[in-house]
C-alpha cells in the first residue's frame, strides 16, 4: 500500500523511493518550465535567446508530462486528474511548437499553444498544492482551477493581437 506523508512540509503522495525519485525529477522539470516559459515569453521573438528557451521550455514540459504520467499511474485514483491537464499542457506545447516550425512569425497557433501549455501547468500546480501554500490555503478550491486561466487568457490573447498587428501585411500604402 502506497502512504502520503511530509517532505519539507508538504504533503507528497508516496515514501516509496521510486515515487520519490519521480517526483524529484517532475519538480525540477516543472521548475525548469516556468523558468524558460516566461523568459521564452518575456524576451524578443525570433531571437536566439527565444528559440533557445522556447527549446527548454519544450523539453521540459515534455519531460513534466512523462514524470506526471509516472506519478499518476502509481497513484491513479488520487492523481488522474493530474494526468489529465498534464496531458493538455503537453498537447498544447506539442501544437504550438509543431506549429511555428511550419508556419511564419507571429503564427497565432503557436502563441495559443505555448500559452495554454503554460497556464495548464501552472493550473496543475496550484491544484495540487495550491490548499498546503501559505495564505493560498485560505482560497477556495474552484480559484486553483479558474485563476491561472484568469490571468492567463487575456495576456494570450494580448501577446496574439499584438503579434498579428507587428506582422499584419501594410495597408494602405502606395505601389511603386
Amino acid at each position: 500500500m502506497v502512504t502520503a506523508a511530509r517532505i519539507f512540509g508538504d504533503q507528497v503522495g508516496s515514501t516509496t523511493p521510486v515515487f520519490l525519485a519521480f517526483l524529484a525529477a517532475h519538480v525540477l522539470a516543472g521548475l525548469t518550465a516556468v523558468v524558460t516559459g516566461a523568459i521564452a515569453a518575456l524576451v524578443r521573438k525570433g531571437s536566439p535567446r527565444h528559440i533557445r528557451a522556447g527549446r527548454w521550455y519544450y523539453r521540459a514540459i515534455t519531460l513534466v508530462f512523462a514524470t506526471a504520467t509516472i506519478l499518476a499511474a502509481m497513484r491513479w485514483r488520487q492523481d488522474y486528474y493530474l494526468f489529465l491537464i498534464g496531458a493538455v499542457a503537453f498537447t498544447a506545447a506539442t501544437i504550438g511548437y509543431q506549429h511555428r516550425r511550419r508556419h511564419r512569425p507571429g503564427d497565432t497557433g503557436h502563441i495559443a499553444g505555448m500559452g495554454i501549455a503554460y497556464v495548464a501547468m501552472l493550473t496543475a500546480f496550484y491544484v495540487d498544492n495550491g490548499p498546503h501554500l501559505p495564505l493560498w490555503d485560505r482560497l477556495p478550491t474552484l480559484t486553483f482551477w479558474l485563476l491561472p486561466s484568469a490571468i492567463g487568457a487575456p495576456i494570450i490573447a494580448r501577446a496574439i493581437i499584438h503579434a498579428r498587428v507587428r506582422h499584419a501585411p501594410l495597408l494602405g500604402t502606395p505601389d511603386k
